[in-house]
């Protein structure tokens, strides 16, 4: 990594240059990489429901595959942040991007071969919910090594805005390309995809450790010390834990009806991936959009506020969606909701990988996420059963549910009062 110029000139004192993130050519070389394995995700995202549904005809099946993939990846979570700040975030990434690469493309062919059954998605799913727990701390440790403290808001806006735009444009071609190539063409898409960020990861070198935060810890403990060490890391920060609780409940209520809910409508109502892909999309542009607007806002107050009522708003849209399924206005619920979600994600990463100590930043970022993902798989679970019985009726049990979470935590004063 480049070292940043010292100044710029302007009479006797020095001014400092706030350089752009691409000027740090490892990060740029990442963004491009990961942009490129974020799209390739799309493809995967669509075809996995689709080629369930093909298979069996059941949105209580496609329940408990995207439930095994879940179950992993919040069970290992933080073992994954700890062997992040243990062997390099770095490592890390390059393993869980190779064995992806290779799962996929196995799995592609299989399809292609016209020999796929059921228990082959179980174990690709799961294999990816394991991959999952290690990627999802390690990606955030990663960045704040690539680039200096005043570029690490635009560095995440960059980073997270090219996910979400991939979101966005990703779902509708990935859609077409099963409706025209089948199923393996999208799957073989992804597996090339994973080669971009794989290259981009090895020209990378490895940061200097950070030294640890706590005096008389020994050299290198072991894993369940440093897990531990996180634990309590995040126990002491009340903003924290109410964040989490938040987190927890968005995800409860929007993972099941979105990645089972939308694949069921798409499926039965209209019959077409596409319009799958066009779902995933329309969220996705609300994210972007709402990122930007995140992104312009400087030192953002009563962030308790902001997350409360971005976890409000879902509850209505989601409401909505099940009272008024109709192509238009989901497209256009979903989009709303992406804007909330999206205009608090920059913000809030950026306050965290701030605010917390760099050589324990892999395990805090892993128990945030464990409390963001581990009620996933029973949401996936529930959706599924619920989906069968009465799809509309998914979506408004959910909204209902994050309005009541929402309502509860507007009575907390410290809630409220979060910056």
């Amino acid at each position: 990594m480049n070292a940043a110029p010292a100044a710029a000139q302007s009479g006797p004192e020095a001014i400092p240059v706030k350089r752009h993130p691409f000027a740090m050519p490892h990060f740029r070389n990442l963004w491009i990489g990961a942009t490129v394995s974020y799209l390739g995700d799309q493809f995967y995202l669509v075809a996995l429901p689709w080629l369930v549904l093909q298979l069996t005809g059941s949105s209580l099946v496609l329940g408990t595959v995207l439930m095994i993939a879940a179950i992993p990846r919040a069970a290992l979570m933080l073992v994954g942040g700890a062997i992040a700040d243990r062997i390099s975030a770095r490592r890390v990434l390059i393993g869980t991007a190779t064995i992806r690469a290779v799962l996929v493309g196995a799995v592609a062919a299989l399809v292609w071969l016209h020999v796929i059954r059921l228990w082959h998605l179980y174990i690709l799913t799961f294999a990816f919910g394991v991959a999952d727990a290690f990627t999802f701390p390690a990606g955030p440790a990663l960045i704040p090594t690539l680039v200096e403290p005043q570029q690490l808001q635009p560095a995440n806006a960059l980073m997270q805005g090219s996910a979400v735009m991939t979101q966005m444009v990703g779902p509708a071609p990935a859609g077409l390309l099963i409706k025209f190539g089948g199923i393996a063409s999208a799957l073989f898409f992804d597996a090339l995809s994973f080669l971009a960020v794989i290259a981009a990861l090895f020209k990378i070198p490895d940061p200097p450790r950070a030294p640890h935060p706590a005096s008389g810890a020994p050299a290198r403990p072991s894993v369940l010390h440093s897990i531990a060490e996180g634990l309590r890391a995040v126990r002491k920060d009340s903003a924290l834990l109410f964040l989490m609780v938040i987190f927890a409940a968005l995800n409860f209520c929007i993972a099941g009806p979105v990645g089972i809910g939308l694949a069921a409508l798409a499926k039965f109502r209209y019959g077409s991936a596409a319009i799958f892909g066009t779902f995933l999309s329309a969220f996705s542009g609300g994210m972007l959009g709402g990122m930007a607007i995140g992104g312009m806002v400087k030192n953002p107050r009563k962030r308790g506020l902001q997350f409360i009522a971005v976890a409000a708003l879902c509850g209505f849209e989601l409401t909505g969606i099940g009272l008024f399924p109709k192509f238009a206005t989901i497209a256009t619920l979903l989009a709303l909701m992406g804007v909330g979600a999206g205009a608090v994600n920059v913000q809030f990463t950026t306050w965290l990988q701030l605010r917390v100590d760099r050589a324990i930043l892999g395990r805090v970022m892993s128990v945030l996420m464990f409390s963001a993902v581990g009620l996933i798989p029973v949401s996936y679970a529930i959706s599924g059963f619920v989906a069968q019985w009465n799809l509309p009726a998914l979506f408004v049990a959910a909204g209902i549910l994050l309005l009541a979470t929402s309502g509860v935590a507007l009575t907390s004063k410290a809630a409220r009062e979060l910056d």
